[in-house]
């Protein structure tokens, strides 16, 4: 049973739709701000606000009857652009609330079920920016680097309940923010830094998914997905 947050776009949109067509109903998605297009792939897509503790539970009581051998994979994030000095208080802190404190909150729901039946894998989307020093987005690096230090603990708590969870420290890809929001100029810059001068394409995204996904010996780490942009 594959639960991933962030459904409507991106990369988790994508994720959804190739383990749709691969596991079929057996593929649950959250989003918030943006509604996915209704058809029969997104029939089991609910309007999920992460950050909202409540909103969490309601959504896993919904489903909670149909939950076995979870994988959990936390892609909702937003991000905010501003340098620290000039930055919105609410604005910065409102990203710490969803990347951070919302993921914590699907991990706390669904880990009892995981400890009960002795199986679960948690992946977490973290970024490169929160290793590489980049202007104007330190709240985001800040929510990105604060799941290191999560993983590591929420593995040695549950690991011995056969439980994994690591993190995707993703660069710059061809998909989602990596695409969306970064300006192209320096996105052109970012590619030159990269000895392969490609952006990660989502197909790479998905293979590393399903390694961590098949690896029940890898725990509490976090994967460089950066293409060597370091």
């Amino acid at each position: 049973m594959i639960v991933i947050t962030g459904t409507s776009r991106g990369i988790g949109n994508y994720l959804f739709k190739k383990y749709q067509e691969s596991e079929g109903n057996a593929v649950f998605g959250t989003y918030f701000t943006t509604k996915p297009n209704q058809d029969k792939s997104t029939r089991n897509i609910f309007r999920v606000d992460i950050a909202d503790q409540k909103s969490v539970q309601n959504f896993f009581a919904s489903i909670e009857k149909r939950l076995s051998s979870i994988v959990l994979i936390n892609c909702a994030a937003i991000s905010y652009n501003s340098f620290a000095h000039k930055s919105d208080p609410e604005l910065w802190r409102k990203v710490i609330e969803t990347n951070l404190i919302g993921t914590y909150h699907m991990i706390r729901c669904f880990l009892p079920r995981m400890r009960e039946q002795n199986f679960g894998r948690i992946i977490n989307f973290s970024s490169v920016v929160a290793q590489k020093g980049t202007p104007g987005v330190s709240a985001y690096a800040a929510s990105k680097a604060a799941l290191w230090g999560m993983a590591k603990s929420i593995a040695q708590e549950n690991g011995s309940k056969g439980i994994t969870i690591n993190n995707i420290n993703l660069g710059y890809a061809d998909i989602g923010m990596g695409r969306e929001q970064v300006p192209k100029e320096f996105l052109y810059k970012v590619k030159n830094q990269i000895p392969s001068k490609e952006l990660c394409r989502p197909g790479q995204i998905f293979k590393t998914v399903e390694f961590i996904r098949d690896n029940g010996y890898l725990n509490g780490i976090s994967i460089d997905l950066s293409g060597g942009f370091v």
